[in-house]
């Protein structure tokens, strides 16, 4: 019971808000967002290209919209970004129940991604500014873990109420979203936190965005991390065509894969990352963008079971290590007063979430799978190349912490 409390007592409240929050509303957006597309097929007789821009324009708007974002919590205080993003996520969600043309679904869904850009780097620059330097690697673990029990959970919550009505968890999402802000809210102003002179900058956004531009290192990184989210994303786009051409009962075979992904997460995550702390995080992103090239080829080579088991293991031990180990870069190599402009910088790597799908379909249609699956590897690989550049390129007093020798 004690070691229990410890381990509670280890972070401030503030961060165990935020973490049952994100296991809650990732669930909840997870229970709606992967049957948006059927909805908008069955109910509205979308085409499937308006179903594409629709689903599509959410991460388009979010990777420009996290730098606007992380800079506004850095200029007004975290507190004012978190809630106006928060409740205007329950509003989309609360229109997704009640719009009846398409046209409402895209500017819907662009207003999401919008405000989930808002979010994601000011609620990362929150837990930065309650927790020590040293156990930011463990937070951010945590956070990630959160993540994927939302991811693992919503889907089958949504497969339920789909059923029931599609209107139905659209609402559901709405509400977690506005009970989230509620309560948020209440313990930040319990604690006095968000908007303290301390956390604000003067900084203006053409100012930051110069200093950003001059940080070569971040430069670095972000093109590094967009190389691993090109072969990353392969994951949900070509990888279950490959699978369903090569293997019998391939897409079933595709639903036990993620599974085994979720789980693995899930579960790994901490020990995985408490093992990572004895190094420093350049040396464990290197060792995860290795993991995920060997996955990412194995798949390539998949003849069954076995070899698919093989490489979703050492895909998954990929991500384990190398995203929360991004985040620690990232908060390492910001300043305090910049330190939601740099997490909302660090939306930029989402292009490798467009790229990929995009690169991976057209090598898939001309060169055929494995072919693909070998190309994107070796891209992913190439991830080496900029983490190597960018820990040469770290100032005096930062670089000694994250060089890879």
């Amino acid at each position: 019971m004690d070691n229990l409390k410890n381990y509670i007592n280890q972070f401030h409240p503030i961060i165990w808000v935020l973490l049952t929050g994100t296991v809650l509303s990732r669930g909840a957006m997870f229970m709606t967002m992967p049957f948006l597309a059927i909805y908008l097929s069955r109910n509205m007789e979308m085409h499937p290209l308006m179903i594409g821009l629709t689903v599509g324009i959410s991460p388009l708007i979010a990777t420009i919209g996290g730098f606007i974002g992380g800079h506004l919590s850095d200029r007004f205080g975290r507190k004012p970004v978190l809630m106006v993003s928060l409740i205007t996520i329950s509003l989309v969600f609360y229109g997704f129940s009640i719009a009846e043309h398409p046209l409402w679904f895209i500017l819907l869904n662009a207003l999401n991604g919008l405000s989930n850009s808002f979010f994601e780097p000011t609620s990362q620059a929150l837990m930065a500014d309650l927790t020590k330097k040293e156990e930011r690697m463990k937070a951010y673990s945590l956070r990630y873990t959160a993540i994927n029990i939302g991811a693992a959970a919503g889907p089958l919550a949504g497969a339920y109420w789909a059923n029931l009505s599609t209107e139905s968890t659209f609402v559901i999402t709405g509400s977690v979203y506005l009970i989230y802000a509620v309560t948020l809210t209440a313990f930040l102003n319990k604690f006095k936190l968000g908007s303290s002179a301390e956390i604000k900058s003067n900084v203006t956004f053409l100012d930051a965005l110069s200093i950003v531009k001059r940080d070569s290192a971040f430069r670095y990184l972000i093109l590094g991390i967009i190389m691993v989210n090109i072969g990353y994303s392969q994951l949900q786009s070509t990888l279950p065509m490959h699978l369903e051409k090569e293997l019998d009962e391939g897409i079933f075979i595709f639903s036990i894969l993620l599974s085994i992904n979720a789980v693995m997460v899930v579960f790994l995550q901490m020990p995985v990352s408490a093992a990572a702390e004895k190094f420093n995080p350049m040396q464990t992103m290197v060792t995860g963008a290795i993991f995920i090239r060997l996955g990412l080829a194995g798949f390539g080579f998949t003849d069954g079971w076995i070899l698919s088991i093989v490489s979703v293991t050492l895909l998954t031990l990929g991500e384990i290590l190398i995203f929360p180990a991004n985040s620690v870069l990232i908060d390492r190599l910001a300043p305090q007063h910049l330190r939601g402009i740099y997490f909302g910088a660090g939306q930029f790597r989402k292009i490798g979430h467009f790229a990929g799908p995009v690169m991976g379909g057209f090598l898939f249609h001309e060169a055929g799978g494995t072919i693909m699956l070998w190309l994107v590897s070796l891209i992913a690989l190439t991830s080496l190349f900029f983490f190597s550049y960018g820990s040469r390129s770290f100032v005096k007093g930062k670089a000694k912490s994250i060089k890879i020798i």
